[in-house]
C-alpha cells in the first residue's frame, strides 16, 4: 500500500464530470477503498454506507448512478469519496462555484462540520471572497501563479496590505445598500501567466507602480507578526 495515499485526496470543482456516469454511486465511493485496501465487500459496504450518512446522503440512494442526483448532491457524493481513506489534508479545488448559491451553503457548511468531526485540513481554492471569508483561517491571496499575500483571514480582511489586495476587497458587494464604498478599479488586462512581465507580476495594473517595480521581483516580508506580503511599498525606507 502506498502511504501517501491516506494524507492527501480531492475534492473537485465540476460535480458532474468528476464523477463516472458509468458508476453506481456505491462504487465511486467505495474506489479508493478497493484500490488501496485490503477489505472485502461487506466491509466496504458497511464503510461506505456510513460515509453516506456523514455527507448527508442516504442508504438507500447507493444504487443510483450520479445523473439521479442533483448537483448539491453529487459534490457530497465527491466529498464521501475523499472522506473514504481518512485522509489529513484535502484539496478542494473551487468545489462549490458549479453550484446554486442555496446549494453552496449547505456544502460549505457541510465541509466545516467534517472538519471539526474528523480534524481536516483544507487547501481551499476559491475566487469568492464569501466563502473564502466563511470557511478560512489562514489565506494565501495569489496573482498570475504568485502569491502576494498571506495572513490569517481577520488581519487580511480588516488590514490587506498588497494593493491587488485591497482591489480585491474593495470589490466584495456590501449587504447595506446605502454604505459608503470606494471601489478600486484596475487599470487594464490580466498578462498572460505563460509570458508574466518583468519585475512585480502586478506592475502593469497597479495603482502605486514605480520604478522599481518594473525592475525588481519582491520578495515575500513579514509585515507584521504572520502576515507576508510580496510589495516593494511596503518595505522600510520603500521611496515612491
Amino acid at each position: 500500500m502506498r502511504p501517501y495515499r491516506r494524507e492527501l485526496q480531492a475534492v473537485f470543482q465540476d460535480p458532474y464530470s468528476s464523477l463516472n456516469p458509468r458508476m453506481r454511486a456505491a462504487d465511486i465511493v467505495g474506489e479508493p477503498i478497493r484500490n488501496f485496501e485490503a477489505a472485502g465487500s461487506v466491509e466496504i459496504k458497511t464503510r461506505v454506507a456510513s460515509l453516506f450518512d456523514k455527507v448527508g446522503l442516504r442508504a438507500d440512494q447507493m444504487i443510483k448512478y450520479p445523473y439521479e442526483f442533483s448537483g448539491g448532491q453529487r459534490q457530497r457524493l465527491g466529498i464521501a469519496r475523499a472522506l473514504a481513506l481518512h485522509p489529513k489534508l484535502i484539496v478542494c479545488d473551487e468545489p462549490v462555484s458549479a453550484l446554486d448559491v442555496s446549494v453552496q451553503a449547505q456544502v460549505i457548511n457541510l465541509l466545516m462540520d467534517l472538519q471539526d468531526e474528523m480534524k481536516l485540513s483544507y487547501l481551499f481554492v476559491a475566487h469568492d471572497l464569501a466563502v473564502v471569508e466563511h470557511i478560512s483561517h489562514r489565506v494565501a491571496v495569489m496573482y498570475l501563479g504568485k502569491i502576494v499575500e498571506l495572513t490569517d483571514k481577520r488581519s487580511l480582511f480588516a488590514h490587506p496590505q498588497h494593493p491587488y489586495t485591497e482591489a480585491l476587497l474593495s470589490a466584495v458587494p456590501k449587504p447595506n445598500p446605502r454604505a459608503v464604498k470606494k471601489r478600486i478599479i484596475l487599470a487594464g488586462d490580466v498578462p498572460s501567466p505563460i509570458t508574466p512581465p518583468a519585475g512585480c507580476r502586478f506592475h502593469t495594473r497597479c495603482p502605486y507602480v514605480f520604478d522599481r517595480c518594473r525592475a525588481e521581483e519582491p520578495a515575500s516580508i513579514e509585515v507584521k507578526p504572520g502576515h507576508f506580503v510580496a510589495c516593494h511599498l511596503r518595505e522600510a525606507g520603500a521611496v515612491v
